[in-house]
Order: C-alpha cells, then structure tokens, then sequence
C-alpha cells in the first residue's frame, strides 16, 4: 500500500469517527462538517482508484 492510499484510508477512518461522536453527542453542526469531509474524501479516494467499501457512517 502506497503512503496516498495509507493516508486517506486513516483519514476516512478518522472522520467516520469523529462523525459518529458528533452524532451521539447531537451536534448537528459538527456533524454536517464531518459529513461533508467524509463525502470529499471518498470522492477524493475514488478518483485516485482506491476502494474504501461501503459508507458505513455516511447519512
């Protein structure tokens, strides 16, 4: 694995899970944030070939 697909793998990561705090503490607007960063970096991944599954956090 090549340090770009390293990288954006932990950074989906890291925003499915910053996401989902957002979401049980019901901070709508943290949440909106954290969606839009997730939907840019799965655009991101899958113009560059990488395969990140299904979006288990998404809305």
């Amino acid at each position: 694995m090549d340090a770009f697909t390293a990288g954006i793998l932990q950074r989906i990561k890291t925003t499915e899970s910053d996401l989902h705090r957002a979401r049980e503490a019901g901070d709508v607007f943290t949440m909106d944030v954290e969606q839009a960063e997730l939907d840019d970096l799965r655009r991101l991944a899958a113009e560059h070939g990488v395969f990140v599954g299904p979006a288990a956090q998404s809305v």
